[in-house]
Parts: C-alpha cells; sequence; structure tokens
C-alpha cells in the first residue's frame, strides 16, 4: 500500500524519537500499512463514532483509523511516543486528541461522545486487564458499541473459547457473558517491530443488550475460584468461596462433580447468583 497521508513513513518516526520499543511497555509497533489498514476497516465505519485508542505508539493505527474518517483519542504513557502523535495531532486537530497517562487508571468517557468505540493493537503486558474492565464495567450497556483489538492469539483463543475446550476458561465466561466475540484475522510476528515470538489475532466483542443479570465482581469470584482448580471437581475447587460449596451447586442443580470447563456461562451466572443470595 502506498502512503495513507503526507506525514512522514512510520520508521523514519521511529528513529527521529528514538522510539525502540521497550518489553516493559509490551511494545510490538505494527507498521504495515496493509495491515494498519485492514484492522482500521475492521472497526469502521466511523461516521459520528469517537474512537478511543490504547497505546498507539508511533501512531500506524491511530493514522489508519484517521484515513478512514475516525476522530480518535489515544491514551499513550511512552513520553517519546507522545512526541510523535503530537505531530498527528498538529497535522489532524480535529481529528486527534493525544493524552498521556496509564490506560488501566483512565476513564475515557468524559473525553469520548457517544457512539463510541475502541479500536486498539493493545501493548500485550495490560490487555487482559483492560479487558476485564471494560467487560466488568457498570452500567450496562456500556459506553461503548464494540470493541475491536489485538491480542496474543493464545488470548484471543481464551476470549472466544466455547464449554468443553482447552482454553475455556475466565476470560471466556466472562466475555461470552456479556458479549459476542469472534476472531476476525491473525497477524504474524514477522509483521511487527520487533517481531514478538507468537502470532496476534484481532477479536471483535459486540455488547449484548441484556446479558444475564448477576454481579460482575461475584462472577469474577466464582469463576477465579473454578477455574483456579480447573482440574478438581467443583465441590473441591469452590471451598475458597467459603461455606458449603455442595449448598451454591445445588441450588443451581449444577453435579458437584462437574468441572469448571464444562460448565456454559449460564452456570456461572446461577453460581454468582446463588452466592449473594447465600
Amino acid at each position: 500500500m502506498s502512503a495513507i497521508d503526507d506525514l512522514p513513513p512510520l520508521r523514519e518516526v521511529i528513529k527521529r524519537h528514538e522510539l525502540r520499543a521497550k518489553k516493559s511497555l509490551g511494545q510490538n509497533f505494527l507498521l504495515d500499512l496493509n495491515l494498519t489498514g485492514r484492522i482500521a476497516r475492521a472497526g469502521g465505519p466511523f461516521d459520528g463514532v469517537s474512537v478511543l485508542e490504547v497505546g498507539p505508539g508511533p501512531g500506524g493505527l491511530t493514522r489508519a483509523l484517521i484515513a478512514q474518517g475516525a476522530r480518535v483519542v489515544a491514551i499513550e504513557r511512552d513520553q517519546r511516543a507522545i512526541a510523535a502523535l503530537g505531530e498527528i495531532a498538529a497535522r489532524y486537530p480535529d481529528r486527534l486528541k493525544v493524552i498521556a497517562g496509564d490506560a488501566l487508571a483512565f476513564d475515557p468517557r468524559p473525553h469520548l461522545t457517544v457512539p463510541a468505540r475502541v479500536v486498539a493493537n493493545l501493548p500485550y503486558n495490560i490487555a487482559t486487564a483492560l479487558l476485564v474492565q471494560w467487560l466488568t464495567a457498570e452500567p450496562w450497556p456500556p459506553w461503548y458499541d464494540r470493541l475491536v483489538l489485538m491480542f496474543q492469539r493464545e488470548v484471543a483463543l481464551r476470549i472466544t473459547a466455547a464449554p468443553g475446550s482447552k482454553t475455556y476458561g475466565r476470560l471466556s465466561v466472562l466475555a461470552g457473558w456479556r458479549t459476542r466475540a469472534r476472531i476476525l484475522f491473525d497477524i504474524a510476528p514477522s509483521a511487527f517491530v520487533p517481531p514478538p515470538k507468537v502470532t496476534s489475532s484481532v477479536v471483535e466483542l459486540v455488547p449484548r443488550g441484556e446479558p444475564l443479570a448477576c454481579a460482575s465482581g461475584l462472577l469474577q469470584r466464582v469463576t477465579e475460584a473454578a477455574f483456579g482448580q480447573r482440574r478438581k471437581m467443583l465441590r473441591q475447587s469452590l471451598r475458597s468461596l467459603g461455606g458449603d460449596p455442595l449448598e451454591l451447586l445445588s441450588a443451581t442443580g449444577i453435579a458437584p462433580t462437574e468441572r469448571a470447563e464444562d460448565i456454559p456461562v449460564e452456570g456461572f451466572v446461577a453460581l454468582a447468583r446463588a452466592l449473594a443470595a447465600r
């Protein structure tokens, strides 16, 4: 793909700002314009939509989003990248707002208009924690209408896993409870600078309008207990919740001999409700 704007090439930006990717920040820069464009198109269309991007780095995806017509709020903690992103903001002052800060401690809602959307190549070291924040947001439906996010493929498989699979776990339950999640496409390690050791995947999560009612905190407690000892039967793994797990299981009709990986989302929601009642 040819240049998408009249700004300097990304490799030149990285060199000028000494933006060598830091492992401590979970950085792997995606420089392929075909791939950044593909991610941006997967997140669109952007008519009337405010977009949050987390960890934009030198701004490859940022520029692709702007080229697709998005208005972007970018949160970045690397001061070197802040300077590089400032050049994009100067070129598109009405299309990009750059905020310096930690995404895990950042409330994006005051900076976004509704409807809002998240499109991001998430830093690997905070990707799961951020997703859990967004999945457990209150009130529901949330402030975003869609999440289009890049993860390590093993994390993407956990997000989209079905009961009975080896990758089915706590993240699968939280994602399946409140969203419809699917993997859109994979990206090879060679597309990144520096190349990670694993394949990445772009995942789309669309919020359910009316998910099964339960307290997100209790659902997290139940799934943490159950999958914390996933090889054990629930009558044993749920002991960490306190009290008699057989009472919870009896109240939900789940056999004490079942294991976490075989329980559907509805079963975990029922357990969370029983825990609340107890």
